[in-house]
C-alpha cells in the first residue's frame, strides 16, 4: 500500500492562496489516479480533484473549479493542489489519495481509492 503524507495548508486570509503538497512512497507514476478529498466539521468527505497518470486529464468539482489547480510530479513522487481565491467555504481537512488495484473510473468516488494520508487542515479566515 503506498504511504502518501500531506503537508502545506495553513491558516489564510479569503482571497488568498495555498499549496498543498502529498508524498508518495512509491514512484506516483505506477498510480493510476491521483486525487484530493476534504471534510469539513460536521460534514461527510467530498472530492476535490483527480489526476490521472498521464497527467492530461484533470477533473474538478464544480466548487473549485477556476480557482484550484491539480498536477503530478512524477520525478519527486508529489502531487500538489493549488488553491487560489479561497473562501471560508473551503475550510476543511484534505487529504490526498491515490487510486486502488481495480480502479473502475469513478474518480470523484472514495471506493476508487485505497490509500490516503492523513490529512492536512486548510482554515480560511473571512
Amino acid at each position: 500500500q503506498v504511504q502518501l503524507v500531506e503537508s502545506g495548508g495553513g491558516l489564510v486570509q479569503a482571497g488568498g492562496s495555498l499549496r498543498l503538497s502529498c508524498a508518495a512512497s512509491e514512484r506516483t507514476l505506477s498510480i493510476l489516479v491521483m486525487a484530493w478529498f476534504r471534510q469539513a466539521p460536521g460534514k461527510e468527505r467530498e472530492f476535490v480533484a483527480a489526476a490521472r497518470r498521464s497527467g492530461d486529464s484533470t477533473y474538478y468539482a464544480d466548487s473549485v473549479k477556476g480557482r484550484f489547480t491539480i498536477s503530478r510530479d512524477g520525478a519527486q513522487n508529489t502531487v500538489y493542489l493549488q488553491m487560489d481565491k479561497l473562501s471560508p467555504e473551503d475550510t476543511a481537512f484534505y487529504y490526498c489519495a491515490a487510486s486502488r488495484r481495480g480502479y473502475s473510473g469513478d474518480y470523484n468516488r472514495e471506493f476508487e481509492y485505497g490509500s490516503w494520508g492523513q490529512g492536512t487542515q486548510v482554515t480560511v479566515s473571512p
